[in-house]
């Protein structure tokens, strides 16, 4: 029910008012000054607040301050029997809807207090509207038990507001996975602001961060805020926050903590409510052992880890994520002429290393509906497109682990000692890729010396998944 919130302290104008509002079936609460006035939409749902100017105890434009800073979806209607142009014009200024003079004409009451509220319903429809379009536009693609996992991680993480380190490679969807967060929690309303710590230079990192002050540094020409700022009430996404420098660790360490920032050059100090997520594809305990990461910073940041699998460790969510960004990409065009895959190019796909992840498959989504002319995708199709893309065959900068995918033959080859490969090919899906893992593993491991640490890193796999993998297979090392 709509509930009208009038804040007046002479009795006449609160009962009239009473009376008119709840002939029309809205819900009202009529006090007599402004402090009381805030306790009131403390306690319970308000949705339009009559605010009088001269109140006591606290002005009503003091009252319309904290009101709109506080609780911004709420409208305000200021009205004053004192009433001047400069009044008026500074109500609406700091937010008010609209300024009615006394005395009241009740019709026009009814007709701003209508206005106010339909506006009130357009601004949350249209949230609503955006809201959903992010959550379509981020949705996680997958089926894999590695994605339904990182779904519940993602569930979990978003009920609470504990900081959380997001691990994963280049290109699997660390930022993605951030947002999700942010939409599922209770910051969603608020703004998430993200920051790639990577493409600062260490010179504007803090200005990026807190925000600078006018005449600061020499480019410094008007106050700026921050990130910190600009994300208060909401999450901030620090992303790659293994290549900030020390020096901004440690200011980061301090807000974390304290919950404030200065900017650059002021001496002003401001409170934030930021929940921080922050994303690496580095090993931050490494980082941290060779004095590159501040270890305090770490176990800060690190309260609720989340890891991103790779996608040649979720190889049977290639086809679903391929199709998804074509039909993203190609829209009207691509409904009318569906493509499709066969056999041998699926399993290119998924015989294809990705050191791209995602990013690399979203590219060569665009480069099928580029050079494609639409029909089932066929084996060769899938080889000449992956060898335009760098790092491929031909190209001369060949990713070590990818393969050379240009011949059957050359696959084969490809893979470890261990079962034939003609065996393989007999099993069932699960049952093949377990064993061509199992085989992978064991000759990565043998490769390197049994150091799990040198094969983790060989192989672009953090060392407690290596751990993981090693368990499962029950393959023994004496390192």
């Amino acid at each position: 029910m709509t509930t009208i919130l009038i804040i007046d302290d002479e009795p006449g104008i609160r009962s009239t008012l009473a009376s008119i509002l709840e002939d029309e079936r809205y819900r009202v609460h009529a006090l007599a000054d402004a402090v009381q006035g805030l306790e009131c939409i403390n306690r319970e749902p308000i949705n339009l607040v009559l605010l009088d100017v001269l109140l006591p105890r606290m002005g009503g434009m003091e009252a319309l301050e904290k009101i709109r800073s506080t609780w911004p979806e709420i409208e305000v209607v200021v009205i004053s029997g004192h009433a001047n142009v400069d009044m008026a014009v500074r109500a609406v200024k700091l937010g008010a809807f609209d300024f009615l003079e006394k005395p009241l004409s009740l019709d026009k009451v009814l007709t701003v207090c209508r206005n106010a509220l339909m506006v009130q319903k357009l601004r949350q429809e249209n949230q609503d509207l955006k809201r959903n379009t992010l959550h379509q536009r981020d949705e996680i693609i997958g089926k894999s038990r590695e994605i339904e996992q990182l779904r519940e991680w993602i569930r979990q993480a978003a009920a609470s507001d504990a900081r959380i380190l997001i691990c994963g490679e280049n290109g699997t969807g660390k930022e993605l996975v951030a947002r999700a967060i942010h939409l599922g929690s209770s910051r969603s309303q608020k703004a998430f602001v993200a920051l790639n710590c990577a493409a600062i230079p260490d010179t504007l990192i803090e200005s990026e961060l807190f925000g600078h002050e006018k005449g600061a540094f020499t480019d410094a020409v008007a106050s700026r805020k921050g990130r910190f700022e600009l994300a208060s009430g909401g999450t901030l996404f620090l992303d790659e926050i293994g290549d900030m420098s020390l020096s901004a660790q440690a200011k980061v360490l301090r807000v974390i903590q304290e919950q404030k920032i200065e900017r650059v050059g002021g001496e002003k100090t401001l409170r934030v409510d930021v929940r921080i997520v922050a994303a690496t594809n580095k090993d931050l305990e490494q980082e941290c052992a060779a004095g590159r990461f501040r270890q305090d910073l770490f176990f800060r940041l690190n309260v609720l880890p989340i890891y991103v699998p790779s996608l040649r460790e979720r190889t049977e969510d290639i086809p679903l994520l391929l199709f998804h960004f074509l039909r993203e990409l190609g829209r009207d065009a691509y409904a009318s002429d569906p493509f499709d895959l066969d056999t041998g190019a699926l399993h290119v796909l998924q015989a294809y290393q990705w050191p791209g992840n995602v990013r690399e498959l979203q590219n060569l989504a665009e480069r099928i509906l580029v050079m494609h002319t639409g029909g089932i995708i066929q084996e060769e199709t899938i080889l000449s497109l992956l060898q335009q893309g760098p790092g491929s065959v031909g190209t001369g900068a060949r990713n070590p682990g990818a393969g050379d995918l240009s011949s059957p033959a050359s696959q084969s080859a490809a893979l470890p000692p261990g079962p034939d490969v003609s065996a393989i090919m007999q099993l069932k899906y699960q049952e093949a890729k377990e064993c061509f893992e199992k085989g992978y593993l064991e000759f990565q491991l043998s490769r390197h010396g049994g150091i799990i640490s040198r094969t983790a890193e060989a192989i672009g796999m953090y060392p407690a998944n290596l751990h993981a993998k090693l368990r499962k297979y029950h393959i023994r090392t004496d390192r």
